[in-house]
Formats: structure tokens, sequence, C-alpha cells
């Protein structure tokens, strides 16, 4: 879709000559900067936010989920990564350069300012918003080129943004026993050995999911991500969270965390408001011995990191909390099955639904999507989608993270590839699944494409590899059948996902970008989405939840162990989009296996459930190919 067609850009003239002025102006910040930084995520690095936290996406019309914009004196660039070139491209004005991020004459951020500013210039960022590694790694650049990175004290945005929303406070959501298979105590006590194993002091939680995760608490304070603005400082007898105190009058919230001022024990939570974490940290680091070490996460904002003195701050890229989180139990594990199973009943029958109406002409994209979340609501302990819907046809799905809107929205046809990437939040699990259809007959070369996705999507579903192994050196498995015909796709295989949590979930990944990834183990579980995509004419993706599992090969090298994965979505992937005569036995078997495990265990649920369009629907979609 060209800039003509569909969305119309944001207009930001006026928006970044006020900024501009900000920039000069004394009232908000010491001295004039010549360079404005307007990162995406919030005060917690968080990948999805609110909407009081959209300040990039205010200042240039860019809404997608990762992006950095810059703006000098006579400049305002943004860079972004190969899902959204498309759709920056077209959400933002002239006044925007785009920065195609991993492109070789793409500049980084960096080298672009260093080229663009006048000599001894000042580059502000509010010191909230960027991480602590970010922050390093940028200041080192500019001061070598005789440039000062600034931290401004009030954020530049919010001093232009007239109408920003309030922030956020959701109800709190205790989850029981039932979900999370362990208790908040027992996991605190076990952050509190890994503290004592390192001699660590204090933990200054700042990501959200972690401190939803160690509480065992959801909220909805962000968009398809059940968690709730608060930080957390756990000690080796204190626990302090930080948190808007009109959440805590809930009695069930209050008894969830034993909030009884009675009876004090080193489980006792202490409840602060949400502002006050700053003067709080700086307060407990006054009370540091000569050896005290304190634990916080290298992704954490710069301001806080910055509250504990350098002596005993311990910055580590991947804390306790997200390891644990990663891995999960067995009652975590057995939810998000079950949630997969539910989910599976809908999209069977949303695919069962399209096959009769899209001849009729009046599926649209908005439609079909609406379509799948109504039916995704009708299953037990629905809470809401994981994420916006990408329900996309035509030209439209070669748009890696489309979503429809009414200025853009295609009707499904019977000649057009039609793709849904979608998920839930089910309070037992969260879930991610694409499949791509066609309702009509796929042309050959369609044909063609998606069987080398099926096959890079099988190649790592299918992989055995020995403990240790981290996920990025399976990302090529996933390309090779498509590398092998010159083709490829500009987004990484896979990502973890939480467990009715964030869909997005470290530090696990599968992915060519270089990212710090722990070693894949048991029990953790992420996405394998291999896909490929052809600028205004289609886009294919086949995307499962698949769980790291304990594999059995011939032989046991220096006694390593391997692992291998377990699918957990099971829903049909569409046997005429194939070419079987390009499959090989082994990738035969796999997808007749994999058909049997959809037919056996989503057909009992759709028999229960008394779903018969849907179950027929399925029996026929699950024939073996021969």
């Amino acid at each position: 879709m060209s800039q003509g067609e569909g969305m119309s850009p944001k207009i930001t003239t006026e928006l970044l000559r006020q900024l501009r002025q900000a920039m000069r102006n004394s009232s908000y910040i010491v001295e004039p900067i010549q360079a404005y930084i307007v990162p995406s995520g919030d005060a917690h690095q968080s990948e999805y936010i609110a909407p009081c936290d959209c300040r990039r996406e205010f200042i240039s019309g860019f809404n997608g989920s990762a992006g950095t914009a810059i703006i000098t004196e006579h400049h305002a660039a943004m860079w972004t990564d190969g899902r959204y070139f498309l759709q920056a491209g077209q959400q933002m004005d002239s006044n925007w350069t785009l920065m195609k991020m991993g492109l070789k004459e793409t500049p980084s951020q960096e080298d672009w300012l260093i080229s663009v500013l006048p000599e001894s210039s000042k580059v502000g960022v509010d010191p909230w918003i960027i991480a602590a590694d970010q922050w390093k790694t940028m200041s080192k650049a500019l001061t070598s080129a005789g440039h000062t990175l600034v931290a401004v004290k009030e954020n530049l945005i919010d001093a232009i943004w007239v109408d920003r929303p309030a922030r956020p406070s959701s109800p709190l959501i205790p989850l029981g026993l039932n979900y999370t298979g362990m208790t908040w105590k027992d996991k605190v006590i076990a952050l509190r050995t890994k503290m004592s194993e390192r001699r660590i002091t204090w933990f200054v939680v700042t990501a959200l999911d972690e401190i939803a995760w160690l509480f065992n608490l959801r909220g909805s304070d962000i968009e398809y991500n059940p968690v709730f603005f608060a930080y957390a400082i756990v000690g080796m007898s204190s626990i302090r969270l930080f948190i808007d105190q009109n959440r805590m009058v809930d009695p069930a919230v209050r008894e969830h965390l034993h909030l009884d001022p009675s009876c004090k024990t080193e489980y006792s939570i202490q409840i602060s408001p949400y502002e006050s974490v700053f003067s709080e940290l700086q307060a407990i680091c006054a009370t540091l011995g000569p050896k005290d070490k304190v634990w916080i996460s290298d992704k954490a904002s710069c301001a806080l990191t910055q509250a504990i003195p350098k002596a005993h701050r311990s910055p580590i890229p991947c804390t306790p909390l997200c390891l644990a989180k990663a891995v999960k139990n067995s009652t975590e594990i057995e939810g998000m099955k079950m949630a997969h199973i539910k989910d599976a009943v809908a999209l069977c029958e949303l695919f069962a639904w399209l096959e009769k109406e899209i001849p009729k002409g009046t599926v649209t994209e908005i439609s079909a999507a609406d379509k799948a979340e109504e039916l995704r609501s009708e299953q037990k302990d629905f809470v809401g989608l994981s994420f916006p819907t990408i329900s996309s046809v035509g030209p439209n799905a070669a748009i890696i993270h489309y979503t429809p809107l009414p200025e853009t929205n295609r009707t499904l046809s019977l000649n057009e590839v039609y793709l849904i990437d979608s998920g839930a939040q089910y309070k037992d699990g969260t879930t991610d699944v694409t499949r791509t259809m066609h309702f009509g007959t796929p042309s050959a070369y369609e044909k063609e494409c998606f069987t080398y996705v099926l096959k890079g999507h099988i190649a790592v579903s299918a992989a055995v590899f020995p403990n240790g192994t981290k996920g990025h050196l399976l990302d090529s498995f996933a390309r090779s059948a498509l590398w092998e015909s010159g083709l490829d796709y500009l987004h990484g295989t896979g990502h973890g996902v939480g467990c009715f949590l964030n869909v997005h979930e470290g530090p696990c990944g599968i992915s060519y970008k270089t990212f710090a990834d722990e070693p894949l183990e048991a029990g953790m579980i992420l996405s394998d989405e291999p896909g490929y995509y052809e600028d205004g004419s289609f886009g294919m993706r086949i995307e499962n939840v698949v769980l790291v599992v304990a594999a059995k090969p011939k032989y046991n090298y220096r006694n390593r162990g391997s692992l291998t994965f377990e699918p957990i979505t099971l829903v049909p992937i569409q046997a005429k989009m194939i070419n079987t005569d390009m499959l090989i036995q082994k990738e035969r078997d796999w997808l007749n296996d994999y058909h049997r495990q959809c037919r056996e265990v989503v057909g009992a649920e759709l028999e229960r459930q008394g779903r018969k369009d849907a179950l027929e629907w399925l029996i026929r979609e699950t024939n073996p190919i021969a």
C-alpha cells in the first residue's frame, strides 16, 4: 500500500516547532540543548506502553512498538526495525527521515548525531525513559566526539503535550496457587537465596512483568499486558512495594499480600507511593556498609540506576526473576496448554465461519479480527487479547506488524492470501498464533513460498540440540529453505512468551539480532514463527508457541543431555497452501503427527463444547497428507 492509499500521516510541523522552542527554553532545562532523544519505552522499559507514555507516537505519528526519535534544530529522524519500515513510512510526514535499522547504509543514532551536530553540542534525554546500558553507550560515543549527553529533569514532550492522558491505576487481580504453582513468599525465598549466594543486600525490581510475577498479581494498566505500575525493592529482611495506595484498599489484595499491620515478619510488605521510589532508594543507599551491593537490571532507567552509588551498584543483564519467570513450573505449563486448547477451539470456529462467509463478500480484515475476539471471549477464564490482532489480506499481509484500520480495511476474498496473527490472555496462560490461509486456489508461487516457510517452521520445531544452546543458534534452521531459494524475512524467528503475562518475554528468543539471550532450558516457552513477505502482494507466517522439553537422542555426548520443542499451539496448518512434493518424508511425518494431535486434543474439546461446524472443519483439515 503506497502512501497515497489509506493512512494519512500525522502533521507534526507545529509540534516540532514547540519542542524546539522547549529545547532552547531555560524554564525546562538548565541550558539549551541541540538535540533531544525520545525513546519508545516508559520508565520501566516496557515494550507495550500506556497512552500517557506514548511520547514518541505523539511527536512523530509513528505508533509501532519499537523506535527512537531524535530531534535537532534542523532534523527529525526515526530509527526502527524491519517490522515497521512500511508502517513508519506511512505514518510520518515529510518533516521526518526514516532510519532503517539493520541496513548497512543506515547510520547508528550516535554516528548520525555526530554528523549533524554543531561542535560541543548538548544532547538531552529524560533519564527515566532511557535504559542505563543505552545511556552508557550513547554518552561514551558523544563524549569522544566532543559532545555531552545531558539528563533533562522534565520530559520535554510532556511539557508540550496539552491533553496528555493520566497514568492508569486499574484494580489488581490476585492469582491463586491453582494458576501460579508457587506462592509469592516461596518466590521471595528463592530470590533471597540467589541474593545471598551473590552477597547482594538489596534488589531493585523495575520491570512490570517481574513485579507482577513475583507477587502473583495481575493488573490492566497497559492494554494487552496484565501488568500494573509499581516498583519493588527486596532486601534480606524487608520488602517494599511502590504503588498507587488506592489499589491496596481491596480486601482480597490485602489478604493476598498479608498486609496485616499487627504481624511483622521478613515477609511483611511495606507499601509506599509509586513516585517515592527514587527518594527511598537514595535513603536505603545512604545506610549501605562498604561491602553492600545492590542488584538492578542493566535495562533499568538511568535515573534509578544512578541513584545507587557506583561502588554499591551491581547491574545485571538478566535478573534472577527474569530467568525464574521464563522457566515455567508444571502448573504454569498445564495452564499454558489449557489456554492453547481453548484458543484452538476459537480459531477452528473462526476458520469454519470464514469459509462460509468469505464467498458472500461481506468479511473484512476488521470484522474477521472482531469475530476472532468474540469467539475467544466465549472461552473460560478469558481476560482479553494479548496484542492487537494482525488480520491482513493480500498486500496488507506484507506489512509485518499491520493492524487493520477503517482507512486500510480490505475485504477478504477467494483470490488473496489471508494472514491472521492473534492471541489472548486467559487466567491460565497467554497465547500467540499465526495462520496463513487461502480460501480459493493459491498460485503455484504462493504455495512454493508457503512451503519454504513451513519447512523452516518444522526445522525449528523438530530440532534436537544440546543443553546450554542459545536460541539464536537455531535461527538459521528456520531460514535454510528460504535462503536456498534466495528468499528471507526481516524479523526474528521466536520470542519468549509469558504465562498470563507479556506475550513478548525475555531472556530467551530465537533471533539473528544480537541480544543477550540466555541458553534454552526445559520449561521455557517460545514462539516459532518464520515467514515470507512480498511487498505489495502477500505475506505469510506460521507461528506456534512451543515448550522446551528434554530429548532422548541415540547418544549423549559428554553427558550433556539434549533438548527439543513440543508444540503447545494446536491449530491445523492449511494443507492446500502446501506443495507436498517439496516435503521430505521426515517433514510429512511431522505434519501428520502434528495434525493427529490437533484432531485428538482439540477435537475432544470441540465435542465437549458441542461446536459441530468447527469439529467438521478440524477433521477435514487434519487429514493425513500422502
